[in-house]
C-alpha cells in the first residue's frame, strides 16, 4: 500500500514508516549473519575467518547497490510528493536500466578483481582458496542483489516498508535453512553459503521486482510513461552518486583496516569477522532507519513542505536512540555469549577479540545514531555537499587512526579509530543540518 508521508503526524507517520524498515534490515543482516554463523559452528574458525574477509570485499559491491538503491528512492519520492505519476514511472524504469548497466560492468570487475582485491588485503595463504571460492559465486549472484536494492528503495519512495519486509523475513530465514542443509547436510563448506544466499537472494529478487511493476501499473499516468529519461537518470545520479562514493569510500576504508587486521593471525581475523558482524547489524539498522529519514525529508520537500522536516529528524533522533539503548545493554553484558554464537570455544584469543571489540564501539551508538539521521535529513533534501564533507571526514580518520594506533597499540588501537572518527563525523552532520534551509526561516 502507497502510503503519503507528508500528511499526518510527523512522528506517528514517521515511527509507522521505518519500524518494517527496520525489521527489514534485521532480516537484510541474517544472511550475512547466518553465513558466519554456520561456517563457525559447523566448519571452523578458518571458513570463519574467510567469509568475514570476503564479507569486506563485497561490501564494496554493497555500496554500489546501495547508492542505486538511494538514489532512486529520494527522486521517486519527490515525485510522488508531487504527484507527478508519469514522471514517476519513468524514474523507475531508467533506474532500473541504469542499475543493469552498471551491475554488469562491476560482474566484470569482480570476476578479474577478486584475487588483487584478496591479494591487497594481505588474505592469508590458508583462507585463500576459500575466501575465493566464497567472493567468485558471491560475483555471479550480483544482478540480484542490485535489482532487489533498487525495487525496496522504490516501494520505500512510494511510502511502503511493509512488502520489502515480507520479502525478506520470508528468504532471510530461508537462507538459515539452506546454510544449514547446504553445509551440514551436503558438506559444501564456504560455498554452500554462498550458493545459499544465490539462491534465496535471487528468488527475493524476481518476486520483488515482478511485485513492484504490478503497483506501478495500478498507478494511474496521463499520457504514454517513458521507459528511459537522461534528465532523471542525471537527477537520480545526483543522489546516486555521492551515496555510491560514500559507501564505497566506507568500503575500501573497511579493506584498508581488515588489511591491518590480517596482519594479526587467523584468530584476531576470526574474532573481528564475528564482532563486526554484530557491529554492521547495528550500523546498517541505523542507516536503514536514516534512510526513512531521507524518504519522509524527500517527500515533503516534494509537497512543499519543508517544515515538517525538522519535526521528522527529532521523531528520527528519538528512534534510533530507543534503537541504541538494548543494544549497548547487550553488546556491553552479552558480548561473549554473542560473539560464542560464532565460535565453536568460549575461550582463547579469537573470543577475547570480538568481546574488547564490542565493548568498545557499543557505548558509542548514540553518536553515530545521531549522524546518520541527521545523514538522512540532509541527503532526502538533496544537500549532498554536505553529506558527503561529514562522511568521508570521518572515514579517512578512522582509516588514519587504525593505521597509526596499530603499531603501538596493536588491535586494540585499531578498535579505538571507530569512536573518534565518529565523534568527529556527527558534529559535521548536525552542524550541517542545523544551518540547512529549513532553519533559516526559508520555508
Amino acid at each position: 500500500m502507497n502510503k503519503d508521508l507528508s500528511v499526518g503526524e510527523p512522528q506517528k507517520v514517521l515511527w509507522r514508516f521505518c519500524l518494517p524498515l527496520f525489521g527489514s534490515i534485521i532480516f537484510q543482516q541474517l544472511y550475512n549473519i547466518a553465513d558466519s554463523f554456520v561456517v563457525g559452528k559447523f566448519v571452523g574458525e578458518k571458513a570463519l575467518a574467510a567469509v568475514g574477509n570476503s564479507y569486506e570485499i563485497t561490501l564494496i559491491f554493497i555500496a554500489f547497490a546501495f547508492g542505486c538503491n538511494i538514489g532512486c528512492s529520494v527522486i521517486v519520492s519527490q515525485l510522488f510528493g508531487t504527484k507527478a505519476y508519469g514522471e514517476m514511472k519513468t524514474a523507475v524504469y531508467t533506474s532500473l536500466i541504469a542499475t543493469g548497466v552498471l551491475c554488469a560492468a562491476l560482474m566484470l570487475g569482480g570476476i578479474l578483481g577478486c584475487d588483487w582485491l584478496l591479494g591487497l588485503i594481505r588474505t592469508p595463504e590458508e583462507v585463500f582458496a576459500d575466501s575465493r571460492l566464497y567472493l567468485d559465486i558471491y560475483v555471479w549472484g550480483l544482478p540480484f542483489l542490485f535489482l532487489y536494492n533498487v525495487a525496496t528503495g522504490i516501494f520505500s519512495a512510494l511510502g511502503d516498508s511493509k512488502t520489502p519486509f515480507y520479502f525478506l523475513a520470508a528468504s532471510s530465514l530461508a537462507n538459515i535453512a539452506v546454510d544449514i542443509l547446504f553445509v551440514k547436510g551436503f558438506g559444501m563448506g564456504v560455498g554452500g553459503v554462498a550458493w545459499a544466499t544465490f539462491l534465496c537472494q535471487g528468488i527475493s529478487c524476481v518476486l520483488a521486482v515482478a511485485a513492484v511493476l504490478a503497483r506501478l501499473s495500478h498507478i494511474p499516468a496521463e499520457g504514454k510513461t517513458a521507459i528511459f529519461s537522461w534528465r532523471l537518470l542525471c537527477r537520480i545520479g545526483v543522489i546516486a552518486v555521492p551515496s555510491i562514493l560514500q559507501q564505497s569510500f566506507i568500503s575500501i576504508g573497511n579493506i584498508v583496516i581488515q588489511g591491518v587486521i590480517n596482519g594479526f593471525g587467523p584468530s584476531v581475523m576470526a574474532g573481528y569477522s564475528a564482532a563486526v558482524k554484530l557491529n554492521n547489524l547495528v550500523i546498517t539498522s541505523l542507516t536503514t532507519l536514516g534512510n526513512g529519514v531521507s524518504n519522509f525529508t524527500a517527500q515533503n520537500i516534494g509537497a512543499e513542505k519543508p517544515e515538517r522536516v525538522r519535526q521528522g529528524f527529532r521523531a528520527g533522533l528519538k528512534l534510533v536512540w530507543i534503537l541504541c539503548v538494548p543494544m549497548v545493554l547487550l553488546y556491553w553484558f552479552g558480548g561473549r555469549q554473542l560473539v560464542y554464537l560464532f565460535m565453536e570455544d568460549i575461550t582463547g584469543e579469537a573470543m577475547d577479540t570480538g568481546v574488547v571489540f564490542l565493548r568498545i564501539v557499543s557505548p558509542f551508538y548514540f553518536m553515530i545514531a545521531v549522524k546518520l539521521a541527521a545523514d538522512g535529513v540532509l541527503r532526502g533534501a538533496g544537500l549532498m555537499g554536505r553529506f558527503m564533507a561529514a562522511t568521508f571526514t570521518d572515514l579517512i580518520l578512522r582509516v588514519v587512526l587504525a593505521l597509526w594506533l596499530s603499531v603501538p597499540f596493536g588491535s586494540l588501537g585499531v578498535w579505538w579509530a571507530w569512536p573518534i572518527g565518529w565523534l568527529v563525523g556527527m558534529t559535521l552532520s548536525v552542524v550541517f543540518y542545523r544551518t540547512g534551509p529549513w532553519r533559516r526561516g526559508l520555508t
